[in-house]
């Protein structure tokens, strides 16, 4: 039973939202995916749409009946309620997961040649098991009809979902870390106190067996001034996604990609790379470039990385995008972490982006 936690990787990401039609303008004008797939209710009073680009699946739900989309938007706004979890066998996953003490939220349900099954994972966010054919589609999972005849959008290059970065309450850190150990099978891979001015954060990355998954799970320290962990807990009405990051082969081009589509990204002091040479080898991007378009570089034992951090766009100014290009680093941008959350910090005091 033991293996049935081993090899997991993402099958899908769902947003509950109050408006789906602004979520796909964000998502399909914005970031260059492509509606693959969509289904109403039989009421129509939800709506799923599926959108895709390269190995990401985003689904967005919008539910005006007694459905999780309706209760966590009303209470959280727009946000990732369930990340969909693939396996070899969703019922031996479910239940290798519930011994282990994951709190069930749906049994096995099997339609067709695909089950699924849900326990719960940090705040409001469900985790479900999936288990489809190879040559299905997360879509397919989900019942939803493909959009026919449909030329998809080239993209901006963005690949796959890289980590989910999520807040948790003050406190529940270790418990957070613990329940994923226990009941997943997941592993602790990276420990962090990071000082940003008067604030500070405790910062706990737990990653699948297969390192498919991964959560960087993030409390304030109670210790300093109250800031921006806080303020998220505060606006989002609870523990939440923080930021999703999506990687890419190339940031350069996806990046002028992106700004010519009108995505609003963080900037950056030019002081960060008049330094960049004293921290950071020789990297495959021109420093020139970095500046101009500013990316974030940093780099551990196993290789470099270069990121950056869209503007929240959310009416409530939570959850943001990140992309990052990884050549060979295992990590997530540490000495980049001040330069973010003031660079957040700035754009939460100023206001979401009308």
């Amino acid at each position: 039973m033991e293996n049935a936690l081993q090899d997991m990787k993402i099958d899908y990401v769902e947003f509950y939202v109050e408006d789906i039609d602004r979520s796909l303008s964000w998502l399909v004008d914005g970031y260059g995916f492509t509606v693959r797939a969509k289904a109403a209710s039989a009421s129509g009073a939800t709506r799923t749409v599926n959108v895709g680009q390269g190995g990401i699946d985003l689904l967005l739900t919008e539910s005006s009946e007694d459905h999780p989309a309706r209760a966590y938007a009303a209470k959280h706004g727009d946000g990732i309620g369930d990340l969909g979890i693939r396996v070899p066998d969703a019922a031996a996953a479910f239940a290798e997961a519930v011994r282990r003490g994951a709190r069930p939220v749906t049994e096995p349900v099997t339609r067709g040649a695909t089950t699924t099954a849900t326990v719960t994972g940090f705040g409001d966010v469900t985790h479900t098991f999936v288990q489809r054919p190879d040559g299905s589609t997360a879509a397919d999972a989900r019942g939803l009809r493909a959009e026919p005849g449909l030329a998809p959008d080239p993209g901006t290059g963005l690949l796959a979902v890289d980590h989910f970065a999520a807040c948790v309450e003050p406190g529940r850190l270790d418990e957070t870390v613990d329940y994923y150990l226990r009941t997943l099978d997941f592993d602790l891979t990276l420990t962090e106190r990071i000082v940003t001015g008067d604030q500070g954060m405790l910062i706990k990355v737990v990653q699948s067996k297969s390192r498919a998954v991964t959560f960087t799970l993030i409390e304030a320290d109670t210790h300093l001034a109250v800031g921006q962990i806080d303020k998220f807990l505060k606006d989002h009405d609870g523990p939440g996604v923080q930021h999703m990051a999506f990687s890419t082969a190339d940031i350069l081009t996806t990046v002028r990609g992106l700004a010519g589509r009108g995505i609003e990204l963080l900037s950056t002091p030019g002081a960060y790379y008049s330094s960049l040479a004293e921290r950071v080898q020789q990297h495959r991007h021109p420093v020139s470039a970095l500046r101009e378009l500013n990316v974030l570089v940093d780099e551990d034992h196993d290789g470099q990385l270069f990121q950056i951090f869209a503007k929240s766009v959310h009416p409530r100014n939570t959850i943001f995008l990140e992309i990052i290009e990884r050549v060979g680093a295992t990590s997530f941008g540490s000495s980049n972490i001040r330069h973010l959350y003031d660079s957040v910090k700035a754009e939460q005091e100023a206001g979401p982006t009308s």
